[in-house]
């Protein structure tokens, strides 16, 4: 723009200097030059409108070396920088880790979030695997033990089965009465009986062994055989008799009553069997072959589901762990070379927060800082350029418009539009931001 603004007063002064010759050699009047409206309105007219600077059909404007490729590269969290590995100047690669935030917290949320993965994993495997031959053993084993409760049940609650208990407590309680009563007469009459003749036998056995006995070999005679038997026989009729006539032993009397008392607490149970003990069992058997049948129809679908998405879930968690510990470090987003580093070891930094330029500074490219809506009509892409450099005089490069962004900028009250220059080749000496001036035909 400065220099349209000194083009045009050289043209405005030129016109005055002009105008005064004239006057002054007589050729025109000043009066005459106010009279002439047209004239007029032109001179008034002129400097109100801003017209490109056209020489020769050439529109010249400023402009700028920058990279073709370049970032203000930030951190996308906050946290206390860890580790500068690059400085000023540094040729970095793609993918590169440039700046590092301490991570000890995200490292343990990503720890704990792998965690979670693994145990919904496992939850999710085993209801994929099915129950084990254990789990199935042990149920048919449960519903096998509640059908016998059950049976036993039942069976206590029959009729039948009461009237034998109560006939074995009937018998119990006469075998203990008998043994209260002791001997009846019958069995005193036939116990002396028996007495009797076992002592007559003995008086016969004695007689037969008195004639013999003088005989050496008297042991081995049938005679002393039949006298021991006869002997024998005798005592034992003797304590028969001598028990029945003594009564029933403390014995006899503790165990006809304990058997009487294990009778009547087996009638008892078979008694206290009520309709609801029926039903419990009843329940119960119901009970272990619905958990049986659980188990062998494997997990349903909807819990397949849930553990799916309970694992989606975890999943989910984790990746964003990850991200939370990927974003600790800041990556080259391509090759190129550190142009600034603007922080320091240990430094508390703030989400966003700009810390290195970054750029590709083997590749330029030249943009317009001042060309006017005016102008930008006469200018199209593909249209040839060429640029000289304020601080390389002796240098002038051909070029061609590569683009135009659509968007002007108010630049003191001028809309400017930045024109992108792609040169045909480069200078070695060029550097970011050295200012340039654009010549368009």
């Amino acid at each position: 723009m400065r220099r349209i603004f000194s083009i045009l007063g050289i043209l405005i002064l030129i016109g005055v200097v002009a105008v005064f010759v004239l006057n002054t050699m007589g050729y025109i009047s000043l009066d005459q030059v106010s009279a002439s409206q047209p004239a007029a309105e032109e001179a008034t007219e002129l400097p109100q409108v801003e017209q490109p600077v056209i020489a020769n059909n050439l529109i010249v404007v400023d402009a700028r070396v920058v990279p073709v490729q370049r970032a203000a590269l930030s951190m996308a969290a906050g946290g206390i920088v860890d580790g500068v590995l690059v400085q000023e100047g540094d040729v970095v690669e793609e993918g590169q880790v440039l700046i590092r935030l301490d991570s000890a917290r995200q490292k343990v949320a990503v720890s704990r979030a792998q965690a979670d993965v693994n145990r919904v994993q496992a939850q999710l495997d085993e209801l994929l695997a099915g129950p084990r031959a254990e789990e199935v053993a042990s149920a048919q084993a449960n519903l096998e033990a509640s059908k016998a409760r059950l049976n036993k049940v039942l069976k206590g609650s029959e009729a039948g089965d009461v009237r034998e208990v109560e006939a074995q407590v009937d018998s119990a309680r006469a075998s203990l009465a008998k043994v209260f009563e002791g001997a009846s007469e019958e069995q005193l009459i036939s116990a002396r009986a028996e007495m009797a003749n076992a002592e007559a036998a003995l008086r016969r056995a004695q007689s037969a062994y008195n004639e013999v006995k003088w005989r050496n070999d008297i042991a081995a005679l049938p005679q002393a055989a039949d006298l021991e038997q006869a002997t024998n026989n005798v005592e034992a009729a003797r304590a028969r008799l001598a028990d029945l006539q003594s009564g029933a032993t403390a014995a006899d009397i503790s165990s006809a009553r304990a058997g009487v008392v294990q009778a009547e607490a087996r009638l008892e149970s078979y008694l206290a069997v009520l309709p609801s003990d029926i039903a419990a069992a009843e329940a119960d058997v119901r009970n272990f072959e619905a958990q049986l049948n659980l188990l062998t129809a494997g997990a349903r679908e909807e819990a397949i589901a849930a553990a799916e998405a309970n694992l989606a879930v975890s999943t989910a968690s984790l990746q964003d762990a990850l991200v939370s510990l990927s974003e600790t470090e800041l990556r080259a987003p391509f090759a190129g070379t550190v142009a600034s580093v603007d922080v320091s070891l240990g430094e508390q930094l703030a989400g966003g927060a700009g810390v290195i330029q970054l750029a590709d500074l083997q590749n330029w490219q030249i943009e317009t800082e001042d060309l006017t809506e005016l102008q930008i009509v006469n200018v199209q892409p593909g249209s040839v350029a060429r640029i000289t450099f304020d601080a390389l005089p002796d240098v002038e490069i051909a070029g061609t418009v590569n683009r135009i962004r659509l968007v002007g900028e108010d630049n003191r009250g001028d809309i400017v539009y930045t024109v992108i220059v792609a040169p045909d080749n480069l200078d070695d000496r060029l550097l970011w931001n050295m200012t340039a001036v654009v010549t368009f035909e």
